[in-house]
């Protein structure tokens, strides 16, 4: 017998797999190109029409606030006369500036605090509601918004009225309550909740179409696995929702704190161009003192603290970013 002589089959090598690619390795940047300097240059032509319609206002502000500028100066009998600090130290020394300020940071607060709960509780509802509910809401939200604001100070007027409004014809139909010829504005703490519902009414718009893009940004899985874990509405919103909207509400309650201290046509509309001494907030006050006492200089002294109040606003607010941009 034979032994058997046939070779075994060639088994073929592995097959090695392909060397990656080479990765293409960047070009150096030319420094002489501008690459660092090409946003400054682009945004240099924003940044001198900013420079041109705020930066001369500001420092006419800034150099009238150190002057005795009255009537005699404008119009050139006399020359205007440095007076250093003077006009800050009648201006601080003024009780009545100290109850404006106050009667300002409450009017401003309120209009703040109730501008974003309402605004936050429309958000949530539109989450929950069908889309021609929504969208008849988000139209009456627009137009609310676009109004303008004279208009919409005169239509509350009209609602606000003591002999002819509708709020006090509706209000006399409940059993036991007698509204007609109620004057709103009798006292400043009541005249001034109307003229604060009024700001509440033209910037909760803003807000709810803000925070309901914020919403579609919250996943819903953890929301599901936050009810999953036993949380019901409150505790969802609390440690899902709000943590997420955070961001947004800082910008937006810094935002409304800013446009609610700054708040002057709705009070001087209100009051037919002549608010009373406890209507008078900051820039009501500042506009009196300019324009109606005709002292220029202690008019810019008012607006200048008020824009020293807000830019302490701002930076609360740049801090709080920061803080937010550390933490993600």
């Amino acid at each position: 017998m034979s032994a058997d002589t046939t070779t075994p089959a060639k088994v073929p090598p592995p097959r090695q797999a392909p060397p990656p690619p080479p990765v293409a390795k960047k070009p150096p940047r030319d420094r002489a190109s501008g690459g660092a300097g090409a946003p400054w240059l682009l945004l240099a032509p924003c940044l001198l029409i900013l420079g041109l319609v705020l930066g001369y206002p500001l420092v006419r502000l800034v150099t009238l606030s150190f002057q005795k500028f009255g009537q005699s100066q404008l119009w050139g009998f006399q020359p205007a006369e440095s007076v250093g600090f003077d006009n800050f130290t009648k201006v601080l020394g003024d009780s009545e500036f100290w109850a404006v300020v106050v009667r300002t940071i409450v009017f401003a607060a309120g209009c703040v605090i109730f501008t974003m709960v309402i605004g936050m509780l429309i958000a949530l509802l539109l989450q929950r509601v069908s889309g021609w509910v929504k969208t008849l809401i988000n139209i009456a939200l627009v137009a609310s918004w676009g109004m303008p604001i004279i208009v919409a100070t005169t239509v509350f007027k009209w609602l606000f009225d003591a002999d002819y409004g509708i709020l006090n014809a509706l209000l006399s139909k409940l059993p036991g309550v007698e509204m007609i010829g109620h004057n709103w504005f009798a006292s400043g703490p009541q005249g001034l909740a109307v003229i604060m519902l009024l700001v509440v009414w033209g910037a909760v718009p803003f807000v709810v179409i803000t925070l309901s893009a914020g919403l579609t940004q919250v996943p819903q899985e953890l929301e599901e696995a936050a009810r999953l874990d036993g949380a019901g509405a409150w505790g969802v919103f609390r440690y899902v929702t709000l943590p997420i909207l955070k961001p947004i509400i800082v910008m937006l309650t810094t935002l409304s704190v800013i446009w609610d201290m700054g708040v002057f046509p709705q009070v001087f509309v209100m009051r037919n161009g002549h608010p009373e001494a406890e209507f008078q907030i900051l820039t009501t006050y500042s506009y009196d003192r300019a324009f109606v006492v005709n002292d220029y200089a202690q008019g810019s002294a008012i607006a200048l603290l008020t824009v020293l109040l807000l830019l302490g606003v701002v930076a609360v607010y740049m801090r709080q970013m920061l803080k937010i941009g550390e933490v993600e």
